[in-house]
């Protein structure tokens, strides 16, 4: 008998799938007393009672047998009345489906989408799980990157079209964005929707941090310019809107036709959102409005105070972002993103996300998660101060 377990008898994609640096660094800095973990996408306010409360009535009440596999019906009618009221976008039940989160949104989208080779235009830096649910459907990715220009994150398109080919089945795009906060405008969606109707080619777009704007209300949706046949598939999560990042639920919204190809991949994976989890997005939907106002706000003054930090220190160059809740900053001198964050937790006790995580463009990049208490904040940026701010 061997000594060690044979890795070469599982398959060769998901040995090939690599372990994204943000989960190296956590390793790195896991238990150590006194850290500030601002590495992953999550503050440190617990889920509001009554969302919790109404799971709870829903599991006492007997609601713990199997469900719909694209979402009972009195949550898809709650978010038809939410794509309304927030986007102004007219749906019907058809084109929703309810998901175990966001990610589990995005594998089966890519699961529905991709044959062997298929290849995805992905628009970054963004969240490093997107190259993984590509790879694992045997899928290719190919890139077009965001880049900070004059203190500003902006794209060229014509950079996202070169990157089209034949094989070309989707693009996928993250608005407002992780990890810089960037925010497509409108006039850019729609060239984007005309390019790819000509081309016959998939928009996946997520939009998981369309409320986390600071400059308007709410971030523009690609759903709100698209028809109900067109191409065009958004993934969102009620993790971040709603502090609800534990709780895994989130929802697709498809073209007319693909509810039964989603209820179908939803079977052979989870079998559906358990009831009492949706009872508490149904609470969410109705109550939550509140939630995502103070949300907003504590982003936004999380927000000024590290940037107000970021932008005194001469080997930093950062753009303070309209949209999401991260600092995603370049530091002069540093070559290697992930030995940079272990020294960072080594010598400061914080701990930040590398931007080699996050695909090609993001190497010589940090990220931070600003939706914690101002106090949290301080103390990291005061310690960073003493690596990050010297000359």
């Amino acid at each position: 008998m061997g000594s060690q377990f044979d890795f070469s008898s599982l398959s060769t994609t998901v040995n090939q799938l690599p372990e994204t640096n943000i989960v190296e660094v956590a390793k790195h800095g896991w238990g150590r007393q006194g850290l500030i973990p601002l590495w992953f996408g999550e503050g440190d306010v617990p889920t509001p009672s009554f969302i919790s409360d109404a799971c709870h009535e829903s599991m006492i009440k007997g609601d713990t047998f199997y469900t719909d596999q694209n979402g009972i019906m009195e949550l898809r009618e709650e978010l038809l009345k939410y794509n309304k009221r927030t986007f102004n976008v007219d749906l019907n039940q058809d084109r929703i489906t309810v998901t175990s989160s966001g990610m589990m949104a995005i594998s089966i989208v890519m699961q529905a989408l991709l044959n062997p080779g298929d290849e995805v235009v992905v628009i970054g830096p963004v969240w490093p799980n997107i190259y993984s649910a590509i790879s694992i459907n045997r899928g290719v990715a190919t890139h077009a990157s965001i880049s900070l220009v004059d203190n500003a994150w902006s794209l060229n398109l014509r950079d996202v079209f070169a990157a089209v080919s034949p094989k070309t089945k989707a693009i996928f795009l993250n608005s407002p964005g992780n990890p810089t906060g960037w925010i497509m405008p409108e006039e850019d969606q729609k060239e984007l929707l005309k390019f790819c109707r000509e081309k016959n080619i998939w928009i996946v777009s997520d939009e998981v941090y369309h409320s986390l704007v600071f400059d308007r209300l709410v971030a523009k949706s690609i759903l709100s310019l698209a028809s109900e046949y067109d191409k065009v598939i958004s993934v969102n999560s009620f993790s971040k809107s709603w502090l609800m990042t534990g709780w895994r639920l989130g929802w697709i919204t498809h073209p007319i036709g693909m509810s039964e190809t989603f209820a179908k991949l939803i079977q052979i994976s989870t079998s559906g959102v358990p009831t009492f989890i949706q009872k508490a997005g149904i609470a969410a939907l109705m109550k939550g409005d509140d939630v995502i106002s103070d949300l907003r706000q504590r982003c936004k003054v999380g927000r000024d105070i590290v940037f107000d930090y970021l932008e005194q220190w001469p080997r930093v160059q950062c753009m303070r972002p309209n949209g999401a809740f991260y600092a995603f900053f370049s530091v002069d001198g540093m070559e290697d993103s992930l030995k940079f964050c272990k020294e960072l937790i080594d010598r400061c006790n914080v701990g930040l996300a590398p931007g080699s995580a996050f695909g090609p463009g993001g190497e010589g990049f940090l990220r931070l998660c600003f939706a914690s208490t101002p106090d949290k904040l301080n103390e990291a940026m005061k310690a960073l101060g003493k690596e990050i701010g010297r000359r």
